[in-house]
């Protein structure tokens, strides 16, 4: 019975201050602190600011990015250490899973210092080379796209691998008898076994990246995303203005976790 009440007070303390921030965006009271029964204005005033539209679209455009690149490498890695020797995989694994359990405020400043050094390097010889006068590398889109591409390819390689380590190798075995070529066996055997935990992978990764604030203030530069235009608005004071916007984060956060969820049980019946 303790153990029940315990468990419930833990998810009330991890879920209730949620719960409380999408309740006040329905306020129809003008301060984010105090509630006032009931109105749905704040969405449309949110959606209707122009600046919380533009960090929405930056937000969305680095998230589809890097999310796309972390797909694409994080599958590729993926099969390329399954044919890598047992003491290459544990050394990889361990890297991966380190990229996950680092801080974030670790990964954003160590990015931040690889950039500078970069640029601090290229630059110059791009005005040898090139001449004076031209675009310079500096943060930005690109550097947040990079970023956020290395942090959650891990995520991807971590999802993909369980699925192909739960693979039917049969399958792989009876096409490799009937003589298929490799790349046919991978279209029609390999990848439609693999493809909801690509698109999971996908999913999730977008949400990470969607959702980050800690890397994007380290190396966004002048762009500012979603997360950090929410970061210096409240700094301000909290309106609900801000409280609807996180709502419309949270719904869509939740609606992309679980359709990753779905995917990567489907094929497991679970």
């Amino acid at each position: 019975m303790w153990l029940r009440s315990y468990s419930t007070s833990l998810y009330l303390f991890l879920y209730a201050p949620i719960a409380l921030i999408v309740l006040f965006s329905f306020n129809a009271g003008r301060s984010g602190l105090s509630f006032k029964c009931c109105s749905v204005q704040w969405f449309g005033r949110a959606f209707g600011n122009p600046f919380i539209m533009e960090a929405l679209g930056t937000s969305a455009l680095i998230a589809f990015c890097s999310a796309l690149i972390a797909t694409f490498f994080g599958t590729l890695a993926v099969f390329g250490l399954q044919r890598a020797g047992k003491k290459v995989r544990m050394i990889f694994d361990a890297m991966t899973y380190c990229a996950i359990i680092i801080p974030g405020i670790v990964i954003g400043i160590a990015t931040l210092i690889a950039f500078i050094s970069l640029f601090e390097v290229v630059n110059p010889l791009l005005d040898l080379l090139l001449g004076a006068g031209l675009p310079r590398l500096r943060m930005g889109l690109a550097t947040v796209i990079a970023a956020h591409s290395l942090f959650t390819m891990a995520l991807v390689m971590v999802i993909v691998r369980t699925r192909v380590e739960a693979m039917d190798k049969a399958l792989l075995e009876a096409s490799a008898d009937l003589y298929a070529p490799p790349l046919e066996t991978f279209r029609r055997v390999t990848l439609p076994q693999i493809a909801p935990a690509i698109l999971a992978g996908f999913l999730l990764a977008f949400t990470f990246s969607f959702d980050d604030f800690i890397i994007a203030f380290f190396v966004a530069g002048s762009e500012t995303t979603l997360p950090i235009y929410i970061f210096s608005s409240i700094r301000r004071g909290i309106t609900p203005e801000i409280n609807a916007i996180s709502t419309v984060i949270i719904c869509v956060s939740l609606a992309l976790l679980f359709t990753s969820r779905y995917l990567q049980n489907r094929r497991s019946g679970a």
